[in-house]
């Protein structure tokens, strides 16, 4: 590889675990006296420091016992099938795109096979086989240089796939078995500049292949914000945020993807799609750029959005309430959804979930000496059930006085409600430890136990009705399938919202002895999912469709909206070059 080579970015690299959720620096290891160690110190709070109550809490919870030697073994030679080639269109492209551009290495063509489902994807990958992988790799770095491949795409007859960064976690970036033509991967992680910040109108504009956190890094270094955070950041992009139509975690102050996205381009094999100018509202008629958030890779590649941006608030600081219960705490939740002063952030965690976050502390901390406090006052002073209580946690931005104003709400809900006010350290714990949570999987999946999150959005009357029933069902098919252990499931209220919330579930069970574990896991993901839909849950709140769920569409909107929706893509992709299959842009398969 030429020195040229390694400055410019491939998806294999030193810093990227790349099948593996993260970054190699950070993972969870089992220690010799059966305690855990948080690698590396990317994370204040937890990387580098033993955790000596996890392994305890799994033991406990799911009744399976954690061994230091994995129960699934990681495949050293990965399966790779042989590649299709369209020889035209190799010699076309290599004519007009640089060597550095291309990849046909096995290792790039595993990693761009497969997004971060953790049965369908993940585990295969890791532990058995895909069975579907991409024949080319190309990264693109100009417009000029997506509007020529799609040409070429068109002209010899290939599949393009759009890829972010890999983050997906609804099989949209699974390759569809049925696809018989050359698949080419167009990775957009080099469209990564920003190309303006507008200080007056506070805009800016970016390709679309930057991430979330180089994004943040470059306009915090300016002095703004998007706001934009979702558990992802590190790692997704902006075309793929607009393209699932994504959520973050302070939402509630600046907006969710579609709130943010003023203007964007996208290159569809049609032509392209956007406004002339970002606006700041119009009534122009129907609005095509709307049509794209949630496109899933089904008509053309984003490669540019322009943006709204805040200046970075003159105070962030966060808050913690504690509460006797999972109904008191959504009536608190509630009331503060429908008052004038609403955080940045709130999320309320139940019983379980605030139990497997505590698990994750480090030995000897702030918040564990915290953490007996405030059993000691909530349990003894207050009289809560340990088994029952819940905890709310709080991002706080503004003005000074704003920020103090939303604490005082808080306060005063907390003091309504007979809930525990816990402080800004334990508020600051819990709103960053959803960044180390997410390399969990890679804990437990060798150990045997498969997990995955669930989210979706629920009316407030229906809250309780989703989480109970799916609970239950979890329960039930548990036994059916046999599966030994206990089942795990916890919910919390990711987001809120005036008519309901985001309801964010996590579920694991072992699956030692099962013969085919992903198979069997993805069945019950699929019966719990279809549970939330009957009680009144919807297919998801921001992961997107992909082909994980494109089943329960019909369920969800219209007959005339699906008719709308597969004549874009007739309009926009007729030959259906982007053959990705994602959602319902094509007719569901008997």
């Amino acid at each position: 590889m030429s020195s040229s080579k390694k400055e410019k970015f491939y998806g294999v690299n030193d810093e990227l675990w790349g099948h593996k959720w993260g970054f190699k620096d950070s993972s969870f290891i089992i220690n010799d006296d059966n305690s855990i160690t948080f690698t590396g110190a990317r994370y204040d709070g937890i990387s580098g420091e033993k955790l000596p109550y996890l392994i305890p809490f799994v033991t406990k919870v799911l009744d399976t016992e954690i061994n230091k030697e994995p129960y699934f073994k990681e495949v050293k030679k990965k399966f790779v099938s042989e590649r299709i080639l369209n020889r035209a269109f190799i010699d076309a492209i290599e004519s007009s795109f640089a060597e550095d551009k291309l990849s046909l290495s096995d290792d790039e063509r595993i990693l761009h096979s497969h997004g971060q489902n953790s049965p369908d994807e993940v585990f295969k990958v890791l532990y058995d086989k895909l069975d579907k992988f991409t024949d080319l790799i190309i990264y693109v770095e100009t417009e000029e240089d997506v509007v020529l491949l799609i040409d070429l795409a068109k002209k010899h007859n290939v599949c393009l796939v759009p890829f972010g960064g890999g983050t997906n976690v609804t099989n949209a970036l699974q390759l569809p078995k049925n696809e018989t033509r050359m698949i080419v991967t167009v990775d957009t992680r080099r469209l990564n500049r920003i190309i303006s910040i507008d200080q007056k109108n506070l805009l800016v504009e970016v390709e679309a292949g930057i991430t979330g956190k180089e994004l943040e890094k470059q306009l915090q270094d300016k002095g703004y914000t998007t706001g934009h955070q979702p558990d992802s950041i590190e790692l997704s992009t902006v075309g793929g945020w607009i393209s699932t139509n994504a959520a973050g975690m302070k939402k509630n102050r600046y907006g969710n993807i579609e709130d943010i996205v003023q203007n964007l381009v996208m290159v569809t094999p049609n032509g392209i799609i956007n406004q002339i100018e970002p606006l700041v509202r119009s009534s122009i008629g129907i609005k095509t750029q709307n049509i794209l958030f949630g496109s899933e890779g089904n008509l053309g590649i984003i490669t540019k959005a322009t943006m709204k941006i805040h200046r970075l608030p003159e105070c962030s600081d966060y808050e913690s309430v504690v509460m006797k219960d999972w109904n008191t705490g959504l009536d608190f939740m509630y009331e503060l959804a429908h008052s004038n002063t609403i955080p940045a952030s709130a999320r309320m965690l139940d019983s379980l979930h605030y139990q497997f976050g505590s698990a994750l502390k480090p030995e000897k901390t702030n918040f564990g000496k915290f953490k007996s406090k405030i059993q000691k006052l909530a349990f003894k002073i207050k009289n809560f059930d340990a088994d029952h209580f819940v905890a709310a946690v709080f991002k706080l931005e503004g003005t000074f006085s704003e920020v103090e104003y939303q604490r005082k709400n808080i306060k005063n809900l907390a003091r309504k409600y007979n809930g525990l006010l816990g402080g800004r350290k334990e508020g600051k714990v819990g709103y960053n430890i959803t960044m180390v949570i997410a390399y969990i999987r890679e804990f437990f999946v060798p150990q045997g136990i498969l997990g995955e999150t669930l989210e979706t959005a629920v009316p407030w009357s229906k809250v309780n009705q989703v989480k109970d029933e799916a609970n239950k069902l979890l329960t039930k098919l548990h036994k059916e399938y046999n599966l030994p252990g206990k089942p795990f499931f916890c919910s919390r209220v990711s987001k809120i919202y005036h008519t309901g919330v985001c309801m964010y579930n996590t579920m694991g069970i072992n699956v030692r002895g099962v013969k085919n574990p992903e198979k069997v896991f993805s069945d019950i993901e699929h019966k719990i999912r279809a549970c939330f839909i009957k009680n009144g849950g919807s297919i998801s709140h921001h992961h997107g469709v992909g082909k994980l769920r494109k089943e329960f569409m019909p369920e969800t909107i219209s007959i005339g909206s699906i008719q709308v929706i597969q004549n874009i893509k007739k309009s926009q992709d007729p030959d259906n070059i982007f053959g990705i299959d994602n959602n319902i842009v094509n007719k569901i398969q008997d």
